[in-house]
């Protein structure tokens, strides 16, 4: 298993392909489809984005609230293709990574080997599970979107596989599925 810190570089991620399995450590952020609609409209109109973009990762969860001696509660990742529409941009700005479930749009593999960044996929079904890796969870944008705020994680040896690597690889395509 390689290990990646946060944020990522993309000497970090050049040498990742499609299939190999990571451990992130660092900070990433949350962000559903709400908030990706509220960043891709202020990058429209060359507004500021709430948080830094430029070599962050964003995992496509809406996490729930936290019980007593937890960072947060259930954390799963959610369809990633929802996001497609505003990927390319956020790829644009600066974004080097997405974590989340499912396969992505001819388009977003694209703006991934055009702006060399990777997707990676984590454990679907296992929400509960996933929050064990989370050390710290605050909310930085969009308070009134509730669970679909973005919210910056900081988490140590989070489990991901690289869906898409720089390259454009898709371990869907890869293994026919």
């Amino acid at each position: 298993m390689k290990k990646l810190t946060l944020p990522l570089t993309e000497k970090d991620i050049i040498l990742l392909r499609a299939g190999d399995e990571v451990s992130l450590t660092g900070a990433m952020y949350t962000a559903r489809d709400q908030a990706h609609k509220k960043i891709a409209e202020a990058i429209a109109k060359r507004k500021k984005v709430p948080f830094v973009l430029k070599n962050a990762i964003i995992y496509y969860c809406g996490p729930t609230q936290a019980p007593k001696g937890k960072a947060l509660g259930a954390c799963g990742p959610t369809t990633s293709s929802r996001m497609d529409v505003f990927t390319p941009a956020l790829l644009k700005a600066g974004l080097k990574g997405m974590v989340g479930k499912g396969g992505r749009s001819p388009q977003v593999r694209q703006a991934i080997r055009e702006h060399k960044a990777v997707y990676f996929l984590t454990y679907a079904g296992c929400a509960a599970l996933l929050n064990r890796y989370v050390k710290k969870a605050e909310v930085v944008a969009f308070k009134e979107l509730g669970p679909e705020a973005v919210y910056k994680l900081q988490v140590k040896d989070f489990p991901v596989i690289v869906g898409i690597d720089t390259g454009g690889t898709d371990v869907y395509k890869k293994r026919g599925i």
